[in-house]
């Protein structure tokens, strides 16, 4: 696939991808402009918040609420994980225990421990546990498998 790339000085910015036939790269594409238009409600210190998926490192399910967890805030998401992982499918995000979802792309550094889990250094500097029933699914993604 070509592409082409041109910056302009005024204006909107615009994408506009031609194709031929919808194969798995031009959807790979398609799905990674969607990412950008998507936006995640939530709660803050009683407020409610537009925020972008993007910005999300994990997200986790405590005393049966579900949060949004960033690098500098908490936001509350009336979300179950299930519906979670189905609004963020295409977007970098990977079940990685029972109770929580990681960004994969806001992984910085990953650590093998004993019993087959994974320790992910999240930016920020977080630490999150990859649990022995999702490890090897989470390598073979790394993988590109």
């Amino acid at each position: 696939m070509r592409y082409t790339i041109n910056q302009i000085r005024e204006g909107e910015d615009e994408l506009i991808l031609n194709y031929r036939q919808l194969n798995p790269e031009v959807e790979k594409v398609i799905a990674f402009m969607d990412q950008n238009q998507k936006k995640m409600i939530g709660r803050v210190d009683g407020e409610t918040i537009l925020f972008s998926p993007e910005e999300i490192l994990y997200i986790e399910k405590v005393d049966g609420r579900t949060f949004a967890y960033t690098v500098d805030r908490v936001v509350q998401v009336d979300l179950s994980l299930s519906t979670a992982e189905l609004i963020l499918e295409d977007v970098s995000f990977f079940r990685c225990s029972k109770s929580m979802i990681v960004n994969v792309n806001k992984v910085e550094k990953l650590k093998s421990l004993p019993s087959n889990r994974i320790d992910a250094t999240m930016k920020g500097g977080e630490h999150i546990m990859i649990s022995r029933t999702y490890a090897s699914e989470f390598r073979r993604l790394l993988k590109g498998e």
